[in-house]
């Protein structure tokens, strides 16, 4: 077994994506979105996201094109969701929820949830939002979701689960 101090795959520094580069120092607030019921629940962990104050708030987030909840957003099916502002504590479901890490039973076996009108809510966090999706688009290589919010509930957030430059940290 060899020992890399870097990772072995990773792009050569040259060759590296300028606009990637600079979006993975901005960093931010990770967040979970969830959707649907039962059987049809998805979710994704987003951390490309904004809040637009207004008659009435929205809440803005780049999602994966690919993803089971940008499916689900596009289509009739899902047009409420929750957007949890995930902490520390979060990190695993986080990985999990972002593709990372494995989920034995499926993503939503990993924690406890609360059912809601907006979607499957994590029982053990403090912040969210119940949001209806307004407009769905493409934006770069993401779907860009513009979201009324409905309602918040806003809570203690001592330990934030902040993404930045590819990794999760928190900030006390």
């Amino acid at each position: 077994m060899t020992i890399h101090s870097e990772h072995p795959f990773a792009t050569p520094e040259g060759a590296r994506d300028a606009a990637r580069r600079l979006r993975g120092r901005l960093g931010g607030q990770v967040s979970l979105w969830t959707s649907g019921a039962g059987a049809g629940r998805v979710g994704l962990t987003v951390s490309s996201l904004m809040v637009a104050l207004g008659e009435p708030p929205v809440l803005v987030g780049l999602l994966d094109p690919d993803s089971d909840l940008a499916e689900g957003l596009q289509g009739s099916t899902h047009e409420r969701c929750v957007v949890h502002l995930l902490e520390w504590r979060h990190h695993d479901l986080a990985e999990k929820f972002g593709g990372q890490m494995p989920a034995p039973g499926g993503l939503f076996a990993a924690a406890e949830w609360v059912d809601s009108a907006y979607g499957p809510r994590l029982a053990d966090t403090e912040t969210w939002a119940e949001c209806v999706v307004q407009d769905v688009r493409e934006l770069g290589w993401s779907l860009e979701v513009t979201c009324r919010i409905e309602s918040a509930t806003i809570g203690v957030l001592d330990d934030a689960l902040q993404h930045r430059r590819g990794r999760y940290s928190h900030q006390m």
